[in-house]
């Protein structure tokens, strides 16, 4: 049994989702570990991760759109210290997740035709985000 460990920094644009499929896959692949599962864990508290559709843009503007409804900016919300889309992007966080769990198959994340891995920024401006990638197996 082996194991490996790596952060990735992703700079968002901004809010909406940045595909991280390539390099995740990438790196599994770096690690010559042929079977075993794959942690991706997002280091903060207003983005998060998704496994989503990869071939048609739609799916991922109306997930955008629908996590944005979910989770509005408003005046309504107690905590704004950064601005009007501080608490909602803690709530979308909350919504979609921070940890996904991947099966790894032959050296390569166990992922259906269509799907990607996804940052998801729920903020306005463009960050600096770091995942955790963590690979056990043999």
């Amino acid at each position: 049994m082996r194991q490996a460990a790596q952060i990735l920094v992703v700079q968002t644009p901004g809010q909406g989702l940045v595909e991280i499929t390539r390099e995740v896959a990438g790196w599994v692949r770096d690690q010559a570990i042929g079977t075993g599962l794959l942690t991706v864990f997002c280091r903060h508290t207003s983005a998060s991760l998704v496994i989503q559709e990869n071939a048609d843009p739609d799916v991922r503007r109306d997930l955008e759109a629908w996590v944005a409804q979910t989770a509005p900016e408003s005046g309504a919300w107690r905590h704004q210290d950064e601005g009007p889309d501080d608490m909602p992007a803690h709530l979308r966080a909350v919504l979609t997740g921070v940890q996904l769990s991947i099966p790894v198959i032959d050296a390569r994340p166990a992922l259906g035709t269509w799907q990607g891995i996804y940052v998801f920024e729920h903020r306005r401006r463009p960050h600096r985000r770091e995942v955790a990638l963590h690979l056990i197996g043999g």
